[in-house]
């Protein structure tokens, strides 16, 4: 059938991708006004990007909507709750999309396809159109086509580069360059495989229905995790045998003298051979001499550690400059907003700690400041787009205060701001999430999570105060765990691990550790994978690298990664209720006890 020469917008709401080449100044003025319409429903957490085009006739009324670049909703799509997609992302009609949603880029969704990111409760107690609605969230990665009248379930993650064929019923995890189709879905092909230009073979797709349907068992005669009470997640064989967490820790210990010679420039430490000296070189030196042998760097004495460290505190400010770099000047409340003298509060501060006499100074920003000037400052933190830096300021801050505590006066001229730095936090703190913050299409959770684990350190934990929500925080936090952008093979760096490590972690023990805590398989199964990764990264003689890409000191083995590794491999044997077996137990940045008990007087 020709097409008219002029589209109409009945036309364009059913095949939007014409849209851009073929319509109309006026058609477009239309659509702009259709987008600011659906803008304005969904208040100010939402956002339209370029080149996208929302029909008419779909029925979109999130909560929150992100929707990236060249993406389009076409007739009649269905979108409710949260709906955040990457660039080059596609609804086709009769698509609905609820509950919450997250799509990578260049992700095509078929006609009559349903993404379900919630669920009802089941209890027996009452009527299920009475029951609390669940949301744990479906994720998708880039580069993925889900075919027509594909239903997919909530609490699913679909990995990059996933095609789902045609009525398949996806009820669990797909794992990246998956070919799957069948009621439930299951995994067919590698991707990668070369078997023609067909994306799933029907006799493929006829043969995954057959076997699956119905019974919930899998050809190998296994039942299916979806059908297992409790976390969904079929219990894995141990992979970290008994007597290798020991082996690890001998290791580790035999070799923290050559690894520090190779980070002592002669008058310094440096992270790795070839960088500059560091402040954070010489803190990340004792807290890993401490930790693996109880005794000081034999470079210098442990005056001299003391002497060097405690002489790189501004008196005035109590706040410690980078090697070579001016004094921070501090902003209008007294305090810093960025930069390494924001870190050198928590490192400097427990390296001393460690050694024993603690900061000389206080911090006079912390010390200083007014609640109306911390209420100022909490406010105008990058939550939105920033929350890692959001919550590293809160940690600096926090950590500030725990030292300045010690230095007697309440630590704030009696101030109040400790108490309002808590309440602030505690009504702020998202009840959908357990966390501060908002996800974005670039990095998905990825600075919620990871400002989570700063903020929450340096204040609940550090504190030793409940974190709120912690059953919407392990939610989260899993959640973001199996992110292929962060997560996936090769790419989980120290200080993202360490990010997911604590806060379950923390979540954990006031939840309970037993085997029935709130979704501890899926917790230990995390731990027992990481862990098992992680052991082998150690090389003889020179410790950790922080991890792969350009973030941090990147993949060179060096004290930073060495420092956070080794206080990660303690919270993935904790979590696993073997931490024990290595011998050693963090008592700098990463301790476990909370350094003081509530927000009173010096302890």
């Amino acid at each position: 059938m020709d097409h008219p020469r002029q589209p109409s917008l009945r036309h364009f709401d059913h095949c939007p991708w014409l849209f851009a080449d073929e319509a109309t100044e006026e058609q477009r003025a239309v659509q702009r006004e259709v987008q600011r319409a659906v803008q304005r429903a969904v208040g100010g957490d939402t956002g339209i990007g370029e080149r996208c085009y929302v029909a008419e006739s779909a029925a979109v009324f999130p909560d929150r909507l992100r929707l990236g670049d060249d993406s389009y909703i076409a007739a009649h799509a269905y979108v409710t709750g949260e709906l955040t997609t990457g660039s080059h992302c596609t609804l086709n009609p009769f698509t609905t999309v609820r509950g919450n949603v997250v799509l990578g880029d260049g992700v095509r969704i078929g006609a009559h396809t349903s993404l379900l990111g919630f669920n009802h409760s089941m209890a027996p107690d009452r009527p299920v159109f009475r029951q609390p609605l669940t949301s744990r969230g479906i994720r998708v990665g880039d580069d993925v086509w889900i075919g027509s009248h594909v239903i997919v379930v909530d609490d699913v993650t679909i990995g990059d580069h996933c095609v789902i064929g045609a009525g398949a019923v996806v009820t669990r995890d797909l794992p990246a360059w998956s070919v799957a189709a069948g009621n439930p879905a299951r995994v067919l092909r590698d991707r990668r495989e070369a078997r023609g230009a067909g994306a799933v073979d029907p006799a493929e797709a006829e043969a995954a229905t057959a076997a699956a349907s119905g019974t919930g068992i899998r050809p190998d005669g296994d039942r299916r995790a979806a059908d297992r009470p409790g976390t969904g997640i079929v219990p894995e064989p141990e992979t970290v045998p008994r007597g290798s967490l020991a082996v690890f820790t001998d290791t580790a210990r035999a070799q923290v003298g050559e690894l520090l010679d190779r980070c002592w420039d002669g008058e310094r430490y440096i992270d790795r051979p070839g960088a500059a000296p560091t402040v954070r070189a010489h803190c990340d030196a004792v807290e890993i001499t401490d930790l693996l042998l109880g005794a000081v760097p034999e470079h210098l004495s442990a005056e001299e550690h003391i002497e060097r460290l405690s002489g790189l505190q501004d008196p005035g400010s109590g706040l410690v400059p980078e090697f070579g770099e001016p004094r921070p000047v501090a902003e209008a409340d007294g305090f810093v907003g960025q930069g390494p003298a924001l870190y050198h509060v928590l490192c400097v501060g427990y390296a001393l700690d460690l050694l024993g006499p603690g900061l000389p100074h206080p911090v006079r920003g912390a010390h200083d400041m007014t609640t109306r000037q911390l209420l100022v400052r909490l406010q105008a933190l990058p939550w939105r787009t920033a929350a890692w830096g959001a919550g590293a300021w809160v940690d600096s801050l926090a950590t500030a205060a725990h030292w300045n505590l010690r230095h007697g006066k309440g630590g704030d001229e009696g101030h109040g701001t400790v108490e309002a730095l808590f309440g602030w936090l505690l009504t702020r703190v998202d009840p959908w999430s357990g966390m501060w913050g908002s996800p974005s299409v670039e990095e998905g959770r990825l600075q919620v999570v990871n400002g989570y684990y700063r903020l929450t350190r340096g204040s609940f934990a550090q504190f030793g105060l409940p974190v709120t929500y912690p059953e919407r925080v392990v939610d989260t936090v899993l959640d973001h765990a199996r992110d292929a952008r962060h997560f996936g093979p090769g790419r989980e760096n120290a200080c993202n691990v360490l990010d997911v490590a604590h806060p379950l972690w923390l979540c954990t023990r006031q939840l309970g550790r037993a085997g029935d805590g709130y979704r501890s398989g899926e917790i230990r199964g995390w731990a027992e994978r990481q862990l098992a990764a992680v052991l082998p990264r150690w090389q003889d003689g020179r410790g950790f690298g922080f991890g792969p890409g350009a973030a941090g000191p990147g993949p060179g083995p060096g004290l930073q990664g060495t420092e956070m590794w080794l206080a990660i491999v303690w919270y993935l044997a904790d979590l696993l209720g073997r931490s024990d077996e290595l011998g050693y137990r963090p008592r700098g940045i990463h301790r476990p006890e909370a350094a003081r008990q509530g927000i009173g007087d010096p302890d």
